[in-house]
């Protein structure tokens, strides 16, 4: 569910969207840390300018947290 919003989300986003991996672990039986892999060249796209793109995944996350009970932690790495 969150984990597909965020992969399709970060594909509309970047200018290559074959490079997006999004991978989930399962930390404890409350804590998901989401990773979401992009291209170099568009990690500056997914994070937005202030960090606005990715803090509104986040808040997103926080939102799932409040239906479910489990907390995201999100992270954009480069490949």
């Amino acid at each position: 569910m969150i984990i597909n919003f965020i992969e399709n989300y970060a594909k509309l986003v970047v200018a290559v969207p074959e490079d997006v991996v999004v991978t989930k672990e399962q930390i404890d039986d409350n804590f998901i840390e989401i990773t979401v892999s992009v291209n170099s060249v568009d990690i500056g796209k997914l994070i937005g300018k202030n960090g606005n793109m990715i803090n509104a995944l986040k808040t997103i996350a926080n939102g799932c947290k409040a239906k479910d009970g489990i907390s995201y932690k999100i992270q954009v790495v480069t490949k």
